[in-house]
């Protein structure tokens, strides 16, 4: 398992300013060796900067950059165990694919016959067997990228860099090679740092994420973890489609607390966060996890598992639909559902319908 690996990229109190503005705030971040881990957030958030600095690329203002347990907050890129690959595939245009990819160990002054060895085999590794003598206007946006991750491999460092990777790709492409990345990271065993804003890309690479926004580390953990159980408000807000409410507690015990959103009361689990009767505090759910039905006859008082309100419009996706809901308290619910025979049989607009979930799907968070 990944928890019982070796540390290969510790950041104790990472600080980075620019001028006035602050980068990164006091941030602290361990990754194991063979690990993909994913930089998640906003754009704007710092965690460009902070995969930057792991590498060398900038200086923190304070803080320490680890690798393999030695301090190396001082040293250039080229003198850490890193490689990079950018946004912008970077090749050089009047290179054919295999003087890209062998290019860092011309510089190394590795002898040519291991470079030509060294490139073709990583080449076919990429999947660009056979492509080597080509330039990078004769390739396509997705061959061009794999060029720049095989000459960072090639270097044989064991931390890869990757900064927003696939974000010049058509959302088709992104998600084949989204699965490439992971299918590599795999094979060649070594440490992945990943950024991106987009959270299925995520979702698909990630063994761990740690949400960055405002330059600060908001939460970290399994890519199951914060999808289904969020602590931030933040991160219930980012991943996934949660309907988030804010309220009072209106009663509270070790393992649960009932809290008035303004439209009802919602029972939730807080074994994992200590509240008091008139705490302020955030509930999500999320949206899968929501069920809704036509109300018959007169409405019912609620019960701490459902929600009253009336039902707005039907928004079909392809494989999921979803179903807008308007509550008494003038908030908007989403439910989201597989989509089959019973789209066509959605409440009509206008109509009272009841949200419901089942005990144990609502979380909170401090608001």
């Amino acid at each position: 398992m990944i928890e019982h690996r070796p540390t290969a990229v510790e950041v104790q109190g990472l600080t980075k300013h620019y001028g006035s503005v602050v980068a990164l705030k006091e941030v602290d971040l361990t990754i194991a060796a063979g690990e993909y881990f994913v930089l998640l957030g906003p754009s704007g958030g710092g965690k460009t900067t902070l995969l930057r600095t792991i590498g060398g690329f900038h200086r923190p203002t304070k803080g320490h950059v680890l690798l393999h347990g030695e301090d190396v907050t001082g040293l250039p890129p080229d003198k850490r165990p890193t490689s990079m690959v950018f946004q912008n595939y970077a090749l050089f245009p009047h290179m054919t694919v295999m003087g890209n990819v062998g290019y860092g160990l011309s510089l190394a002054k590795v002898a040519k016959d291991e470079i030509i060895s060294r490139s073709e085999a990583i080449l076919e590794m990429v999947g660009l067997k056979g492509y080597g003598k080509r330039k990078p206007h004769e390739l396509s946006g997705g061959q061009q990228q794999r060029v720049q991750l095989a000459r960072a491999l090639v270097l044989d460092r064991d931390i890869l860099l990757l900064d927003e990777p696939l974000a010049a790709l058509d959302a088709q492409l992104r998600k084949d090679m989204c699965l490439e990345l992971k299918h590599l990271q795999e094979k060649v065993g070594i440490t992945f740092i990943h950024v991106t804003h987009n959270q299925e890309e995520a979702m698909t690479v990630g063994d761990r994420i740690a949400l960055i926004a405002d330059g600060e580390l908001v939460e970290q953990g399994s890519t199951r973890q914060v999808y289904e159980a969020p602590v931030a408000r933040f991160t219930a807000d980012f991943i996934g489609e949660n309907n988030l409410f804010n309220g009072v507690v209106t009663s509270a015990s070790k393992t649960k607390a009932v809290v008035d959103v303004g439209a009802g009361l919602i029972s939730v689990d807080c074994r994992e966060m200590s509240v008091s009767k008139g705490d302020k505090v955030s509930v999500s759910i999320r949206s899968e996890l929501l069920r809704m039905s036509q109300m018959k006859g007169a409405a019912t008082k609620n019960d701490p598992n459902s929600l009253l309100g009336t039902f707005s419009e039907t928004v079909y996706l392809g494989l999921t639909t979803s179903y807008r809901v308007q509550l008494e308290s003038g908030a908007e619910v989403t439910v989201r559902a597989i989509s089959d025979e019973t789209t066509d049989t959605a409440p009509k607009p206008g109509s009272k319908v009841r949200v419901a979930w089942k005990p144990g799907a609502p979380r909170l968070h401090v608001s």
